[in-house]
């Protein structure tokens, strides 16, 4: 695929969208201005999609050579798992970014939403032989729960989605590409951006502990599932009245890029 003129002032969304895809474009442009505000972006490589509502062949994805802090509900490209873009768009997509996310959309159909990033302690991590260890809160959310998939270079094989898939297997909701870095997946947007952001959070403190050289404080395993069975209870941290256990977490996230509440990110 070639690359194409970046337009930021891209035509609005149809007024054809569904409610439900205008909501999920607009978590989604959302999602990589978060990415990008934590420092999770690589220039303009790595990926975040979304399922088209209502679709099991349809998602979301942005556009190839937009910086991840300019992205606007609008400018994302609908593509299916053929890798055809099906709006009009003037935008074109990242052929790695196809191969994973195509992948894990085709095969688990829960997956509202598949996040990838190229961070320096995420990398770091999925280079070390023993991967996440359970040395910190935040790393015993995914506790027993990360799986992994060997580096086989630059992700443009097709092939190598059948082999992706089988190491993600039905239920994992984090995955650490080895020698290259993370992926997490959400029944929601939000779902998606909190496992990554506290995933990325674990990277960062256990490569802080192993730099410093000295012993690390055992967790008991028992704690450690324990803990990771909090996480997935929610915490009690859900809204009344929202099915959603992220909602609280992601409203507030949400101020740290909108001037108010109600703005919306079709441009």
């Amino acid at each position: 695929m070639q690359l194409q003129a970046v337009d930021r002032k891209a035509p609005p969304v149809s007024v054809s969208a569904s409610h439900a895809e205008r909501q999920v474009r607009e978590d989604l442009a959302a999602a990589y201005r978060l990415v990008a505000h934590y420092g999770m972006d690589d220039s303009i490589y790595t990926h975040i999609s979304a399922r088209v509502p209502g679709t099991e062949d349809q998602f979301l994805i942005n556009p190839f050579g937009m910086l991840f802090r300019d992205i606007t509900a609008s400018s994302l490209v609908k593509i299916d798992l053929a890798g055809r873009i099906l709006d009009d768009s003037p935008h074109d997509v990242n052929p790695a970014g196809f191969t994973i996310h195509s992948a894990v959309h085709a095969a688990r159909h829960d997956a509202a939403c598949v996040l990838h990033t190229h961070t320096v302690a995420g990398v770091a991590v999925s280079s070390l032989a023993g991967g996440l260890q359970p040395c910190n809160q935040w790393a015993l959310q995914f506790y027993q729960r990360v799986v992994y998939h060997d580096f086989e270079g630059i992700a443009l094989d097709p092939e190598e989605r059948e082999r992706l898939v089988a190491d993600l297997g039905p239920t994992a909701r984090a995955l650490i590409l080895r020698n290259h870095g993370l992926v997490t997946l959400g029944r929601t947007v939000s779902e998606a951006f909190i496992l990554m952001l506290n995933l990325e959070r674990a990277c960062r403190v256990q490569v802080a502990i192993q730099s410093s050289g000295l012993p690390v404080y055992p967790v008991p395993a028992e704690v450690c599932e324990k803990t990771a069975q909090q996480y997935e209870a929610g915490g009690g941290s859900d809204l009344p009245g929202h099915s959603d256990p992220n909602a609280r977490e992601w409203r507030a996230m949400l101020q740290r890029i909108e001037p108010a509440p109600a703005t919306s990110f079709r441009d």
